[in-house]
């Protein structure tokens, strides 16, 4: 006979166990697919739904319009979360599948920029959005539905296996899209193939279904309907509560915001630097972050078993703490493994950018045009910093007085910059491509490579940087979900769960890839990305070991 865990008076068979931590971890990797998808594709999507606008814009659009799903987590967290508090955890697992996969597939129909203009961006962000909404009540549940079917001293082990499934998501999406592009071609990938990693997520859809469909209540939030002791009001009782909201700010700062940045720069934010800055080949790119999600997936259950076993909040500290320490090394070591070229080029022929900074604007216009349809772009610091961002290529900037045209000095050579302000839209593109031909012949001469030397990629070096980050990354989120829940009582749990976790992961993870390349196309300086994520893990660290309590072995039946 099959022994059976025995808790808060309900029985649940080892084959019932497995079978709501498969269902739950399943469905969840499928919606992570979804998602991750977006940001994978984020430079293609670019190139065919903002085609129209700057180019260096047109980047980082593309990195807000996956940012933009974020954005909307917390909303669908406050939905669903009092749709899961109040009815049930089930009933919200089948909403927030069904919107993930058919948002997914209809961008995989949906015309580019060249078909139907400005519409393409409009109803891509309008789908991207969708999925964000939905994807905000997709977590809480899932991880709530496994710890309340979990005996107490397996929670920290059962949610990681819930964490995992991210990783799943991403390694399918992964495999995916380096399949497509490897089996089809770079060049029909580009042009129309990148579509089918979208359309796959309508079968993905099927099973997801179905698979949601055999799963039960969780039986301590049926007793406690039977008892009538359910929120009938969730949203009220966690705001109108200062001990709930105080626990929701303590989850926010102290876990939340740390996960969100740590685990998006590790694996996102360390994606766009390899790419856009050091010029590696996306799809070595995507090999090696398939390599390392793969062992990523292990790591999450590994720290969620240790914290069961010597507590939550000293397992969460150490990585949050290793991602302080590693971000900054970690990314100077890509510079030297990935593009040594590179490097030595910064070296022996660093950029300035000599101009009145006054006349400089921070690098981001989200349409990167005038009303008239001329560039935004238009001072002669503008034009000098526009063309360096959009390579990617590390500047400093110094200042000059007013009114002063603004210089490029690379290595030897120094380029007068154009201000284009005063020219109609043919000029202005004649000019800027005169002024570009000119910086790319200065940049050759100065050895300045156009992508990094496939034969000189240090493979297992950068592969050894990504697995310090991971380490971090899992190390935080494996046992994030046992401490969630334990955190929280029964009747608001989804909610309270789901709107720090949403608003951490969501609104200051989400965002990491858009704020880093902006804040390096603006400063010039390639690592300053990495103050974000760095100051708000020294945020975490305090208020983690001042207000986070040890929840391992509470009761979370009450």
């Amino acid at each position: 006979m099959n022994k059976t865990i025995q808790y808060n008076n309900d029985e649940i068979s080892p084959e019932k166990l497995r079978l709501v931590v498969f269902a739950s971890s399943l469905g969840t990797m499928f919606e992570w697919y979804d998602f991750f998808i977006f940001g994978l594709l984020t430079q293609i999507l670019a190139d065919h739904f903002f085609a129209g606008i700057n180019p260096t814009a047109s980047f980082i659009f593309g990195l807000l319009a996956f940012g933009a799903g974020f954005m909307f987590r917390p909303l669908g967290a406050l939905v669903f979360g009092a749709i899961g508090d109040k009815e049930g955890r089930k009933g919200a697992f089948l909403i927030t599948v069904s919107l993930m996969g058919m948002s997914t597939f209809l961008v995989s129909v949906l015309p580019s920029y060249s078909t139907i203009g400005i519409w393409a961006p409009i109803l891509l962000m309008a789908l991207r959005i969708i999925q964000g909404f939905a994807l905000g009540g997709e977590y809480g549940g899932a991880v709530i539905y496994v710890a309340e079917h979990s005996p107490h001293d397996k929670r920290g082990f059962n949610t990681s296996l819930v964490q995992s499934s991210a990783v799943a998501g991403l390694l399918t999406a992964l495999l995916v899209v380096y399949s497509t592009r490897t089996i089809l071609g770079e060049a029909a990938f580009h042009e129309w193939a990148w579509r089918i990693p979208f359309a796959v997520s309508l079968f993905l859809l099927a099973i997801a279904i179905y698979i949601r469909m055999q799963l039960e209540e969780s039986p301590s939030f049926k007793r406690m309907q039977d008892e009538d002791n359910h929120a009938k009001a969730p949203l009220k009782e966690v705001f109108g509560n200062k001990k709930y909201l105080g626990l929701m700010l303590v989850a926010l700062f102290g876990l939340m915001i740390a996960q969100g940045v740590t685990w998006f720069t590790s694996h996102f934010y360390s994606q766009v630097f390899l790419g856009k800055q050091l010029k590696i080949p996306e799809a070595t790119i995507n090999f090696m972050l398939m390599i390392i999600s793969f062992v990523s997936g292990f790591l999450y259950v590994f720290f969620g078993w240790l914290s069961d076993k010597i507590g939550r909040k000293p397992v969460m500290l150490f990585g949050i703490t290793l991602a302080l320490i590693s971000f900054y090394p970690g990314f100077n070591g890509f510079v030297k493994f990935g593009n040594p070229d590179f490097a030595t080029a910064i070296k022996n022929a660093p950029i300035k950018v000599i101009a009145d900074q006054k006349e400089c604007s921070i690098q981001f216009n989200p349409i990167g045009k005038t009303p008239d349809g001329r560039d935004a772009f238009a001072t002669s610091c503008d034009v000098a910093k526009s063309y360096l961002a959009g390579k990617g290529i590390p500047y400093q900037n110094i200042s000059a007085t007013k009114g002063t045209v603004a210089k490029v000095i690379i290595g030897d050579t120094t380029i007068n910059s154009i201000d284009i302000s005063k020219l109609d839209l043919k000029a202005q593109k004649t000019t800027k491509e005169a002024f570009g031909k000119e910086m790319a012949a200065a940049l050759a001469k100065a050895n300045y490579p156009e992508k990094a030397n496939p034969k000189k990629i240090n493979f297992y070096g950068i592969l050894g940087i990504l697995f310090v980050f991971i380490i971090a990354a899992t190390a935080l989120y494996g046992p994030l979900a046992a401490s969630l829940v334990e955190l929280f009582p029964m009747r608001i749990r989804y909610t309270a769960l789901s709107i720090p976790y949403n608003i951490g992961t969501g609104i200051f993870g989400g965002f990491v890839p858009a704020i880093g390349f902006a804040i390096v196309a603006t400063t010039g300086n390639m690592f300053s990305g990495l103050y974000y994520p760095m100051i708000v893990a020294v945020i975490s660290i305090i208020v983690t070991l001042i207000f986070l309590p040890e929840t391992k072995d509470r009761d979370i039946h009450i």
